[in-house]
């Protein structure tokens, strides 16, 4: 009860008076001096604060001294860093950026590109085994590609021009004129086409342009592609896609004679539409250059989405070549040329199984004829006539259409070796009449 007399007594010194009577009234007495006692409550505070001080002193050291000796220079700011949020996954861009808006590119390629009208005339047999003549149209479509100082030249495919009466040429204000062949390579699926300068008004001539010509052997996988053509004749239109593959080799069927044909030029696959009547129009790229000759002859009716094209790089001296052809027109049945021949093609089922070249094999040579007179003996293959392939019987039958009797025509032919091998001979045949 001893800590009773240390509270705080409100009465003041009246307790405390009492108490010294009552120290007074038993006598004087002498008590030792007695130690004030701390609380134990502030005893357990203080040695709490002690022991907090003690260690927040000892935390501090040590992260001063691992700074110090660790290089741990930065572990307090990052232990207050938050984990930065992820962020979505984004496509890669860059400034060049390729839209499917194309019609600048084709405002300024359209007016090199034509559309080809071929009126050609078919023997048709009967049911009754009679045969009559009725006349064809096929559609195609063509590129102005040069000009000499007489005509305007126009490569397409061979197959668009073949077999041909009358060509008609329909240019971008939508003026047709008829048109000349001036050379053409059936193997390679190459024809050009010649109109006249002074038959195209000057209208005209300000409204097309000569096509700019580009470097097929650039071109890559997945870039653009546009295809511009008359497709299913009726009259320009475009088609988009991209470059699917390059150096696709390609097979033909003749479909008179039902043989396969596979080219020597490697073509341009692409996924852009082509379709009858695209054939012999411009591929062009994002540069708006022509790299390529399309050709719907090359696709099937069951395949969708695969169209082919002649790169334009691979056949410049072919073009060439045929571009500096003189002008043919056709004579009329009875005044034309003949060889004074009899043969048979060389297909290319021939040509593997018996290492032949391509051609017609002449198993005769006429008494009196041009070739007869100019050396030509049989056993012989006839594969060129003035620089024109000759793969077929019908070509060189097609090719002869345009020469009168009388001509000299140079025939480049092979001639079978000692060995086996076939040695190339050229020889200039001044054409006879029709034999009866």
């Amino acid at each position: 009860m001893e800590n009773q007399y240390n509270y705080y007594n409100p009465e003041g010194q009246q307790g405390n008076a009492q108490y010294n009577n009552q120290q007074n009234f038993n006598g004087p007495e002498k008590k030792p001096k007695q130690k004030k006692k701390m609380p134990k409550a502030v005893v357990v505070t203080g040695c709490a604060l002690l022991f907090g001080v003690v260690s927040s002193a000892t935390f501090i050291t040590s992260n001063i001294v691992g700074s110090k000796l660790l290089g741990l220079n930065d572990s307090t700011v990052s232990s207050t860093k938050t984990a930065a949020p992820v962020s979505n996954a984004s496509l890669t861009k860059t400034s060049n950026v390729v839209t499917s808006d194309v019609s600048g590119i084709v405002k300024s390629v359209m007016p090199s590109v034509v559309s080809i009208t071929n009126m050609s005339v078919q023997q048709v047999q009967d049911f009754f085994g009679g045969v009559s003549q009725q006349e064809s149209k096929s559609a195609g479509t063509g590129i102005i590609i040069s000009q000499n100082d007489k005509e305007l030249l126009i490569v397409t495919n061979n197959h668009v021009v073949e077999g041909s009466e009358t060509l008609t040429v329909t240019f971008n204000d939508n003026t047709s004129l008829e048109a000349d062949i001036k050379g053409t390579d059936p193997a390679h699926d190459l024809a050009v086409i010649a109109v006249p300068l002074s038959s195209i008004s000057d209208s005209t001539m300000d409204a097309i342009a000569v096509a700019t010509l580009g470097d097929s052997s650039k071109i890559q996988v997945g870039e653009p592609a546009i295809a511009i053509g008359n497709a299913l004749g009726y009259g320009q239109s475009v088609t988009t896609g991209v470059i699917s593959a390059t150096d696709r080799e390609s097979t033909t069927t003749d479909q008179m004679t039902g043989e396969t044909k596979t080219s020597d030029v490697k073509l341009i696959q692409t996924d852009a539409a082509i379709n009858p009547g695209n054939s012999g129009g411009a591929l062009v790229n994002a540069s708006g250059e022509v790299i390529g000759i399309n050709s719907a002859k090359l696709v099937g009716s069951s395949v969708e989405g695969v169209g082919y094209a002649i790169p334009i790089s691979d056949v410049s001296d072919i073009i060439t070549n045929l571009m500096n052809q003189k002008t043919k027109t056709k004579v009329a049945e009875a005044d034309r040329g003949y060889l004074g021949i009899t043969g048979f093609d060389v297909t290319s089922e021939y040509a593997e199984r018996f290492s032949m070249p391509l051609g017609v094999y002449v198993t005769d040579v006429s008494n009196g004829g041009g070739a007869k007179d100019a050396g030509m003996t049989k056993g012989c293959i006839i594969t060129e006539l003035n620089g024109t392939t000759i793969d077929s019987m019908n070509t060189l039958q097609e090719q002869l259409k345009y020469y009168a009797k009388g001509e000299k025509v140079k025939l480049t032919v092979q001639v079978p070796g000692n060995s086996g091998e076939y040695v190339e001979k050229s020889y200039d045949v001044v054409l006879g009449a029709k034999s009866e």
